[in-house]
């Protein structure tokens, strides 16, 4: 009976061992430096950051008005040019945004 109690023990060990074995192990990884965004992702990025920054502004001046920081004349002048850059971004993210500016540029 011991026998077999050794002969579990080391089989459950085994498997322990097994099962835990590519937890323990250190990643070896060729090169684990990021690769430089091409680009595109440039671009895609700067659009991103201009379309975010743009609706971040838009979004405090909407508070700044509503609590009264900002007065109507004040919000009138500072909204449009603020949505207007907003859309502008927003249209360039656009998948087709690029297609179609070339097509009405060929026209």
């Amino acid at each position: 009976m011991t026998a077999a109690l050794v002969l579990g023990a080391l089989l459950a060990a085994a498997a322990v061992l097994l099962v835990a074995l590519p937890y323990l192990r250190e990643p070896r990884a060729p090169d684990d430096t990021l690769e430089q965004p091409g680009e595109l992702e440039r671009r895609q990025l700067e659009l991103a950051e201009a379309r975010d920054r743009a609706l971040a502004a838009l979004k405090e001046l909407e508070f700044d008005h509503r609590t009264g920081k900002v007065s109507d004349e004040d919000y009138r002048a500072l909204v449009g040019p603020l949505r207007r850059e907003a859309a502008a971004a927003l249209r360039a993210l656009e998948p087709r945004a690029e297609v179609d500016a070339r097509v009405r540029n060929r026209v």
